[in-house]
Parts: C-alpha cells; structure tokens; sequence
C-alpha cells in the first residue's frame, strides 16, 4: 500500500513533489525482462562448500593491502587490533563471497557464518585449512580426496590412486556416491584395472596399464591383427582367429577353399533379409556385424528411412506435400470456439490460448485487469484542492499587483481585472462552502 500524504496542506505539496520525481518512467517506456532460463542443476552441497571457501580465500588476497581506511591506520591498529584479523576485513570479504544469482551459496553461507566467524576469531591458528575445518570437520559435507559416502570409505583402487587412474570414483571427495568407478574407454572391472571388452593389454606393471582396440569385430584378443581375434563380436563367428559374419553360410571346408573369402571379415546386410526384426514405426539400419532400429519421423505413420519424407503414410496433423509429410497449420480455419481465445499452431497440431490482454480464469478468457496509478492529487479532498487554487490566484494577483504599482498601464488593468474575477469566485456558492469549512475545522 502507497503511503498516506500529510495532512497538511503545504507538507503534502512537498511530499507530492518529491514522489513525481522520484517515479520511474512510465511503465510501457521500461524494457520488459529478459524471458528466465531453466534452473540448473543443483550442485552437490560439498561443491558449493568448496566453492564458498574457494571464493573467501580469494577475498581475503584481495583486501591483503587494506586497512581501516580512516586515515591513521597506526592508530586504528593500535586501538582497534590488526586489520588483518579484524572484523571489519571478515565482514568486507562476506560482503561478496557469493555471487547474486548462487541460491545456494548464500543458503550455506546464512548456515555456517556463526561457525566461519568462530573459525576466524578462534580457529585460525590451530585449523589453517579452512576448507577442511568447515566443510570436512565442521559440516560434514566433504570427505578427503580418493574417499566416498557418509563414512569416507576409500574409493576401489585406494585413496592415493582412486580407480587405478583409468577412471572416476562416484562421489569422490563428498559424503555421498556409490563408489563404483566410471571407467575411461578401453578399461573396466571394479577398480578399472583390466581391459574391457574390445581392447587388449599394451603392457602392464605394478602401477601401470595400457590398453589398446582390437581389430573391427573382435570382442577379445591378443593384439591389434585381424588374426589376434579370440572371441567375436554379436553376429560373428571366429574361424582361424578370424571374426566372419554369422549370416554367411558355407559347407564344411568350402570357406578355405575360396581364397577370395578366406580370412576376410565380411559383413551381410539384415536390414535386406528376414533376420531384421523392427516396429511398425520403425526403420532398419545396417550395422558392422550387426543392425540397428531407429524410431521413424513425428510426421510418419510407418517409414522406410529418416526423415519426412520417407513416410509410408501422414500421421494425423500432417498432410502430404509433394514428397514428404509437412504439418498442417489447424489455425488456418476458426477451431477456436471460446470468447478473446486464439489458435496456436503446434507440431502436428494446434492449442487454444487467451488473446494478449486476457487470461485464463476456470476455462474463460477474461479481461487482465491492470492497476492503474494514482495520481498527483488523488488522496488530496475537494476542500483542500480549492484552497491550493486560491493560494495559486494570490501569488498571481501579488505579482499582477507589484507590476502595476511600477505604473504600466496594460499590468494595472490585468490585476484590476483580476481582482475583480476573485471577488466574484469568493462571492460564489462554493467559496462561502470552503470557507464555512475551514471555520468549522478550526
């Protein structure tokens, strides 16, 4: 609620004066705000405490020159302690620890900052680390590098080399994960100390291993060769250490016998046999050794490959354009029955929205209802606005009066007539009102 003007008559005009330049610009003059993105997401609470301590330690090299700033800092030292460990510089460097936007920064920061006080006045000396001393000791939120979970078990592998280097711990360094290690490509099993499928040992020692591809359609092997195959991938069969395609059939012996074909790694194509087996909304897709399902275009009704215009048939919402399947624009044709409602288009169909100006209120458009802004002498009374029109006559009738009491002719009939109109006003029904109502209020 706009607070109430003063009562009296020139206090009010002062105070509605400073509020008409304190306004800001007129509503449909400011920029309209920028449309809000997606929140993101949340990080780990242990990621925000090292953020926090991060961004405290860099305030603290910040302010490392300052000083009380009055001028004598011998004195303010000598009476007031050391700014160093001051509560001045504490408060300088809480100031702007968080950034505006960082919720959850501020959220932690309004959690621990009798704990950050306590370590700055009492816990320095002995807790230097402040990361560990709040974040690890004070709030348990983290754990120390290479360790997971609410008790700070060491991650597979061990703290000092977590996932044997060839992966990542989940939950590292904070009280919650599973531990399991994520693995980089060509490596697995617990502690990501073996080669995955699909790669073979380079060389191994008692910290180090390297892992490299085997050859197309080998799934284990004993080196990089098409003829290191030991066992084959998904729709290859080994023969002679070689990955053939499975599909492929030949007598006992004959694939030997054909130089051309022996030893060579040959693919078949399913998606041409009765061996693909796919949706109705669906499309095949050859793969090495194998093939592949892939869901057919929003526009297609059944497809023979990606895209719009390989339907086999429209889906409702689309119509046939030439050679492929475009939406159809509904709002083309009035769908819109409700009142202030317009047609919104959409992929493959349409929606019904409020016209600009009006909103939904239980499934009916209706007018916004927009607020408009008092004005200047909206909460003045009748009586009080007829007084400040005689006070803005009398100024007018003194200067009339100053200037022709210099003798120019023109000013002296201006104030006579003036003085003549002022009499007739307060002569008048109304004035004898405010007047009778001034009296009665004194």
């Amino acid at each position: 609620m706009a607070p109430r003007p003063p009562r009296d008559l020139v206090p009010a005009l002062v105070w509605g004066l400073s509020l008409f330049f304190s306004l800001p610009g007129p509503v449909w003059l400011q920029p309209s705000p920028p449309p809000q993105a997606s929140p993101p997401t949340q990080p780990h609470p242990c990621h925000t405490c090292r953020g926090l301590v991060d961004s405290f330690n860099k305030g603290l090299e910040r302010t490392i020159r300052d000083n009380f700033g009055g001028g004598n800092t011998a004195w303010e030292e000598e009476k007031l302690s050391k700014y160093k460990d001051s509560e001045t510089r504490l408060v300088e460097v809480l100031e702007n620890v968080c950034s505006k936007s960082d919720f959850e920064c501020h959220r932690l920061l309004e959690l621990s900052e009798e704990l950050v006080e306590s370590w700055w006045f009492h816990k320095q000396q002995e807790a230097p680390d402040l990361f560990q001393w709040l974040c690890s000791d004070s709030l348990k939120l983290c754990c120390p590098s290479g360790t997971f979970g609410p008790s700070c078990l060491p991650c597979p592998g061990g703290a000092e080399k977590p996932c044997g280097g060839y992966g990542h711990c989940e939950g590292e360094g904070t009280r919650g994960g599973s531990g399991r290690c994520d693995c980089q490509a060509g490596y697995g099993g617990e502690a990501c100390g073996q080669c995955s499928l699909g790669y073979f040992e380079v060389e191994r020692n008692a910290s180090h291993l390297v892992c490299s591809a085997c050859f197309g359609p080998c799934a284990r092997c004993s080196g990089p060769e098409e003829s290191n195959c030991l066992q084959c991938k998904r729709g290859w069969a080994l023969h002679h250490l070689k990955c053939v395609d499975s599909g492929l059939s030949f007598p006992v012996g004959e694939l030997m016998d054909i130089p051309r074909l022996a030893g060579l790694s040959v693919d078949i194509d399913e998606c041409g046999t009765e061996r693909a087996n796919c949706g109705a909304d669906q499309f095949c897709v050859n793969t090495e050794g194998s093939y592949e399902c892939r869901d057919c275009a929003k526009a297609c009704l059944g497809c023979m490959g990606a895209g719009p215009g390989r339907c086999k048939k429209c889906s409702p919402g689309y119509q046939q354009v030439g050679a492929k399947c475009l939406d159809v624009d509904e709002c083309e044709t009035e769908v819109c029955p409700g009142e202030n409602e317009q047609c919104e288009n959409t992929e493959g169909s349409y929606r019904c929205v409020c016209a600009e100006g009006y909103k939904q209120i239980e499934g009916i458009c209706v007018k916004e209802q927009i607020p408009e802004s008092a004005g200047f002498f909206s909460e003045m009374t009748e009586d009080e606005l007829v007084v400040l029109q005689q006070m803005f006559f009398g100024v007018i009738i003194c200067a009339l009066a100053t200037l022709a009491a210099k003798g120019d002719l023109v000013f002296t009939a201006i104030f006579i007539g003036a003085v003549a109109a002022m009499t007739g006003y307060w002569l008048s029904e109304r004035s004898d009102r405010v007047l009778e109502g001034f009296i009665k209020g004194r």
